[in-house]
């Protein structure tokens, strides 16, 4: 049963993906069951991404002598057709170090799986010329502005040059996948409560933690004037709890490794943040 839920869970979410990919790509699976085929590209570059980060925590847990679940990933009936993947922390974690290695793992994996698929799918992307339009990102031609993060403007300046003026940015399904992909690496890097930011945070600051996690939750606020979700955010963050439960050994040292991985957990939360992710 343990492992019956999550394969359940995954193949649902490979459904849901699927459908959100086709939808993407200009077919209509509810017209042609068919055409989920369409949304391969999209569901599988998504599902490694998720995957990626999910099993980087799963296995760095295990190598620490932690119990955790498998990754259940949760199907949904969005634009991205999942709410992303969790693993469930089943015993507790027994030093500082272990709990960075933990926290970062997920990201870093999730991050460097998210750059070549970035890349091949900003080289299937195209550039549109609207008259009289602004220049900007839009996901999947569904007419949905996208905020870009710092890694995802040097990525388009990369292989694509800039986006004249006038023009916008229609990405391909694949493109689109990565943005996600960055994006849920900036929310889960959020130097807050449980999340793998907020471990790696506890980590290096121990019980200052909280402190800071709030100062954070209150920055979110001002943000909410560019995208109204950093409000629920902040909300759920609040509900969610800003304290970090202890780890066994709260004295154990940090040595120089632990405190790069923890600036590494800092850049690319900046690299991959978008004050504005969406707009319509």
């Amino acid at each position: 049963m343990k492992r019956r839920t999550p394969i359940l869970m995954f193949l649902a979410t490979v459904f849901t993906t699927l459908g959100a990919g086709s939808l993407l790509a200009g077919a209509d699976p509810f017209a042609d069951p068919a055409a989920l085929i369409e949304g391969l590209p999209f569901s599988a570059s998504l599902l490694a991404i998720l995957g990626a980060h999910e099993f980087a925590h799963y296995v760095t847990s295990r190598r620490h002598g932690v119990r955790s679940s498998l990754p259940m990933f949760i199907p949904a009936p969005t634009l991205a057709g999942t709410f992303g993947a969790v693993i469930r922390i089943e015993s507790p974690i027994p030093d500082r170090r272990s709990l960075l290695e933990i926290g970062i793992a997920g990201p870093l994996a999730g991050f460097l799986v998210a750059l070549p698929i970035a890349v091949a799918g900003l080289q299937l992307s195209r550039v549109v010329a609207h008259a009289g339009a602004a220049a900007g990102t839009d996901g999947g031609g569904l007419g949905i502005g996208l905020g870009e993060s710092l890694v995802f403007v040097l990525l388009e300046r990369l292989v694509l040059g800039s986006v004249p003026a006038g023009a916008s940015l229609v990405l391909h399904p694949v493109a689109f996948a990565a943005w996600i992909g960055f994006f849920v690496t900036a929310i889960n890097l959020l130097p807050v409560g449980q999340l793998d930011g907020g471990h790696v945070l506890y980590a290096l600051a121990g019980h200052r933690q909280e402190g800071i996690s709030r100062a954070v939750v209150l920055a979110l606020a001002p943000l909410g004037f560019f995208w109204w979700g950093w409000f629920l955010w902040g909300g759920m963050l609040l509900l969610m709890g800003l304290r970090h439960p202890p780890v066994l050994e709260e004295l154990s040292p940090l040595g120089r490794r632990e405190k790069i991985l923890g600036a590494v957990a800092g850049v690319l939360l900046i690299l991959t943040l978008a004050p504005a992710p969406f707009s319509m």
